[in-house]
Parts: C-alpha cells; sequence; structure tokens
C-alpha cells in the first residue's frame, strides 16, 4: 500500500512521466511485495525555480532528468529490501528512459497500517486487519 510522489523537471515528457511511475510500481512489485493493482502514484513537474537539488552532493553528477522519488508505505521492510528496492527503480528507470542512476533519488517514509485510509472516511486496515497485520500482532 504504498503512495508515491515523483518530482520531476517540466523538460520531462509526459511520456517519460508515465514510464518512470510504472518503472517505480513495477520495482515495488519485484522487490517488496508490492500487490496487483496497488498503484497510487502522483508525477508532479517543477519549475527550477520550485526544485532545488544539488548537481553534485554525495558525488553524484545530476542533471534536469532528475527524479526524486518519495515513497510511504508500511514499515517492516528489511535493510536488504529497501537496498533492493533502490537499486531496482535505479536500474528499470535507466532501462525506462535512458535516465543516469545518478539522476535517481528515493526516498522512503515509513508508517504503520493505522495510518491509511483509502476511502469513506475509514481506515479499512484497522476496521478490517489484512493477513499480515494480524500475523504481526500474534508474533507480539
Amino acid at each position: 500500500m504504498p503512495f508515491v510522489r515523483i518530482s520531476v523537471y517540466p523538460s520531462t515528457p509526459p511520456s517519460d512521466r508515465k514510464a518512470i511511475a510504472d518503472a517505480v510500481y513495477e520495482a515495488m512489485r519485484e522487490t517488496i511485495g508490492i500487490p496487483e493493482g496497488d498503484k497510487f502514484i502522483v508525477v508532479t513537474a517543477h519549475p527550477a525555480e520550485e526544485l532545488f537539488i544539488d548537481p553534485t552532493f554525495m558525488g553524484m553528477n545530476r542533471t534536469e532528468r532528475f527524479i526524486l522519488a518519495q515513497i510511504f508505505l508500511s514499515q517492516g521492510r528489511t535493510v536488504e529490501q529497501k537496498q533492493a528496492l533502490y537499486k531496482r527503480i535505479a536500474e528499470r528507470l535507466h532501462s525506462a528512459i535512458g535516465v543516469s542512476t545518478e539522476d535517481v533519488m528515493i526516498v522512503l517514509t515509513e508508517n504503520t497500517y493505522r495510518d491509511w485510509s483509502f476511502g469513506n472516511g475509514e481506515a479499512q486496515f484497522v476496521l478490517n486487519p489484512p493477513a499480515w497485520v494480524r500475523k504481526a500482532a500474534a508474533e507480539n
């Protein structure tokens, strides 16, 4: 049940924006077990006067093709799963639109199942916990 916000520059063509969203979604499915159809992604273009990115921080060479993906997801993934996710997103974006992996920044923001409402003003996973929530509760 991740929610993803992706920021790009306006020079990113609409077709690339769709390819970016698809690449991030497929990478999440491959590495952290996101179910089919659990796709909630917003891609927003920001002009240079709204997107302030250091072009060389951490030894990178960032360009106007820079992509920032912030992924909100439930806590519980291992460091190894997160590392696999970062790598796979960068690989998929490079394959899909030819962007350099140095132009891909990813930030994970973890929360719990209590922090999500998928509609109707209800916290569906609180009212009807899925199997993974019940399992975690039984283990504690």
